[in-house]
């Protein structure tokens, strides 16, 4: 016959077995992981730029008179050419009219000159002049000759005054805003009367350190000269503010010959196309100078890193499937990648998923990331 325990005794029993019930039907925490592998990776280098309009400028009047027509409007596209204002020119072709009226008198008056010297040198080789009147005479039509050019001279600025009476746009081009009314006085010192910039091509410009310059050259194995030759020159592609990235790829044409005294910085210059006006002049982008060959690099899932106070690390689950830690010393990124430069070796796996449940010394089952998508 049993031995009856005493009620307190039982109740702890009873306590014993429902805690170690867990323990005994506690599962092995699966983890998905992925292993570290070696793929060729295009390197590249980032910075910051500024779109640069390769021309800008304020329109102004080169002339004074009132505005009689506006032919554009605010932020119109514009060719090479094209009418932008019509300055009032009633004044301008009175002008030219007066310059060539001018002109018609100093030729009749070099004709007489002409005249009157042929007379006094006929003269003198009869033996009835003296070349005194043939020298008079000679120095007439030279002072004739000489107000034809004037008037000839007076005519060409009477034409230039009333052709600028057309302000016309000097390069393809989206207009600002228009700063001026139809039927304002406008002068040459009166300002800008509109705005116009290119805005395709576009140049965007970006300053690197000459630290950062020289290991450029050594990545991409050129030198500053070929870095801009048409053969050896880089791809440069452009990312926008938004995170995407332009399809035209950029050239580089301009590199300074000179680091910049005050900041340290070699200024550089890349051109691109703007199609569809992307590119805003003085607006910030990013480029990307990609290496001209692939190099072979050790590549893992960017969800696998992690970061402590010592910097990033991964979580690395051996072949009997302990978890440990691991520092990683981390490269570029590849979508969705990341290079790792030191810490792990090629097959290794690190866990991508499940991070949350596990802590280094841990026993785990790893699922490879392909069969788990599975």
């Amino acid at each position: 016959m049993p031995f009856p325990l005493p009620r307190r005794l039982a109740g702890l029993t009873l306590c014993a077995a429902i805690m170690a019930a867990p323990l005994a039907a506690q599962e092995t925490i699966r983890v998905t992981v992925a292993a570290a592998q070696m793929q060729p990776v295009t390197e590249s280098t980032r910075f910051i730029g500024t779109g640069e309009a390769i021309d800008a400028i304020d329109v102004v009047a080169r002339v004074s008179g009132f505005i009689q027509d506006i032919v554009q409007s605010d932020g119109s596209y514009v060719a090479d050419g094209d009418l932008l204002f019509q300055i009032e020119p009633d004044a301008y072709e009175a002008s030219l009219a007066a310059r060539n009226a001018d002109l018609a008198q100093a030729i009749a008056n070099r004709k007489l000159a002409e005249l009157e010297l042929e007379r006094k040198e006929t003269l003198l080789e009869r033996g009835s002049g003296t070349e005194a009147d043939r020298d008079t005479a000679l120095a007439n039509q030279q002072v004739a000759q000489a107000q034809v050019d004037a008037a000839t001279a007076a005519i060409r600025q009477a034409e230039l005054d009333l052709s600028y009476t057309k302000v016309v746009a000097p390069f393809s081009g989206r207009l600002g805003r228009i700063q001026i009314s139809k039927g304002e006085l406008v002068t040459p010192s009166s300002g800008a009367l509109v705005s116009l910039v290119r805005v395709d091509p576009i140049y965007v410009t970006f300053s690197i350190s000459e630290r950062q310059f020289t290991t450029l050259l050594q990545t991409l194995d050129m030198t500053a000269v070929e870095f801009t030759q048409t053969e050896t020159k880089p791809d440069i592609s452009l990312i926008l503010p938004n995170g995407q990235t332009l399809e035209e790829k950029g050239e580089i044409v301009f590199v300074d010959n000179r680091v910049d005294p005050l900041t340290g910085s070699i200024p550089i210059r890349a051109k691109f196309g703007n199609t569809r006006e992307l590119i805003s002049d003085g607006g910030f982008v990013t480029l990307e100078i990609a290496a001209p060959n692939p190099v072979e690099s050790l590549l893992i899932p960017q969800a696998a890193v992690q970061r402590d106070q010592k910097g990033d690390f991964v979580l690395v689950v051996s072949s009997n499937g302990t978890v440990t830690q691991r520092h990683v010393t981390l490269g570029q990124q590849v979508a969705p990648d990341v290079v790792v430069e030191e810490g792990l070796q090629e097959g290794e796996a690190v866990i991508v998923e499940g991070l949350q449940k596990v802590r280094p010394g841990a026993q785990v089952e790893a699922v490879i990331a392909s069969d788990a998508q599975e």
